[in-house]
């Protein structure tokens, strides 16, 4: 009897270590906690706003109001519950379509901001607020900062922002980047909760190779930083190396999380699949 309850020790003892020592399997619906309020938020943001410009998108273009509301929901059905707007997208009728069935609280929303001052802010909060249907926003963020000096620049923005935070009114903040100097000011910026950075192996519509981007996003992670990841496939131009783009994503030990436009269920159901093979490939 000892023998044996001997060797079923060390059996458990080896299978625990194996399980131990199994790769993390990613998903597209894994939980993240963004950034230093630990807003929580799903590995993969639903983009709704490829080739935005102009209060439009593909999304809205070729869906409609209807058609992108029952994208998101499709997409709430399987786990992944981050949505990424913009005012500039015109995407916000579209989310608040969407929250008449899906539950507030299931979903995080993220959506960006184009205001230059004090103003013109605190009129975008509550216009944003009204368009989306809801009290509060999870992720406000500055829109395509270009500037070195943007955080000067946008300082009364800023502050009107960080007040609404503390108001409950937005629960975290940050800025997108268009620039390698925007970015190199946003990982030094105390006031950035949340970068929204352009990533990808091929430095494809991004703001510098990927040798010069990766160590500015690392110094903003080991600040404390949330890093979302966009331009995944270069504006489309990489999807034929999708795979190879999402490896690359899921394997940067300094980008939590990142944004992909979809423009129908098919499409879904493939980057659902698509990140599951490549989260475990990692």
């Amino acid at each position: 009897m000892q023998r044996r309850a001997f060797l079923q020790l060390g059996l458990n003892a080896a299978g625990a270590a194996l399980l131990k020592a199994a790769p993390e399997v990613k998903q597209a619906s894994d939980r993240i906690l963004l950034g230093p309020m630990k807003v929580p938020v799903t590995r993969l943001a639903m983009g709704t706003g490829t080739h935005g410009v102009g209060g439009s998108s593909n999304q809205t273009r070729k869906l409609g109001l209807g058609g992108l509301a029952d994208l998101l929901e499709a997409a709430c059905d399987r786990g992944v519950r981050f949505w990424d707007s913009a005012d500039q997208y015109g995407t916000h009728p579209h989310l608040r379509h969407a929250l008449r069935r899906v539950p507030r609280e299931k979903v995080a929303i993220l959506t960006k901001t184009r205001a230059s001052t004090a103003a013109e802010m605190r009129a975008d909060l509550d216009r944003f607020r009204r368009e989306l249907g809801t009290d509060y926003i999870d992720i406000l963020l500055l829109h395509c900062m270009i500037a070195a000096d943007w955080p000067e620049r946008m300082k009364p923005v800023m502050e009107v922002i960080a007040e609404a935070r503390e108001r409950g009114i937005v629960r975290t903040h940050g800025v997108s980047c268009h620039s390698l100097e925007a970015l190199s000011a946003a990982a030094a910026d105390p006031w950035t909760q949340v970068i929204l950075a352009r990533i990808n192996p091929a430095g494809v519509v991004m703001d510098g190779p990927p040798e010069k981007i990766v160590p500015v996003l690392r110094t903003a992670k080991a600040a404390g930083k949330g890093i979302i990841g966009m331009k995944i496939f270069g504006v489309g131009r990489l999807r034929s190396r999708a795979d190879e783009c999402l490896r690359y994503a899921l394997t940067l030990d300094c980008v939590d999380c990142f944004t992909i436009g979809v423009e129908s269920r098919q499409e879904l159901e493939d980057l659902v699949a698509r990140i599951g093979r490549a989260g475990a490939a990692g």
